[in-house]
């Protein structure tokens, strides 16, 4: 059975698909991008604003099914360019405590509302 999980303060889906979803003890996060959910617009700065952005979301939405970073088991990162790699892992790396998740970067030709950074994560819950 799955369940759909949000927060308000996260930002809201812009488009067919919940903020994260709960099967079993697994919590699905869907890939959050810079968006400052008081707005609704994206965050003016660089690479490390954005990135603080969307671990933020992240954080809103982890909170809202009960659980936090320490759980999360994967996540998978999506740059704009990998030129803006370095900033962006010094930045995650403080939200995540040892060990760190499983994960993938990757650079790709364009995300959605023109951000720097998305990230999708998956975490274990009870």
């Amino acid at each position: 059975m799955r369940q759909a999980v949000s927060s308000t303060s996260a930002p809201k889906a812009i488009g067919p698909y919940s903020q994260a979803i709960k099967a079993g003890n697994l919590l699905f996060v869907s890939g959050q991008v810079p968006i400052d959910p008081a707005t609704g617009n994206l965050v003016d700065g660089d690479i490390s604003a954005q990135t603080h952005r969307v671990c933020r979301n992240i954080g809103e939405i982890l909170t809202a099914a009960g659980t936090s970073f320490d759980a999360v088991v994967r996540s998978t990162v999506y740059l704009l360019d990998m030129n803006d790699f370095a900033k962006m892992n010094d930045v995650y790396a403080t939200y995540f405590s040892s060990p760190a998740p499983a994960r993938a970067t990757v650079q790709v030709a364009r995300l959605p509302k023109d951000a720097k950074v998305e990230i999708d994560v998956i975490a274990s819950i009870t």
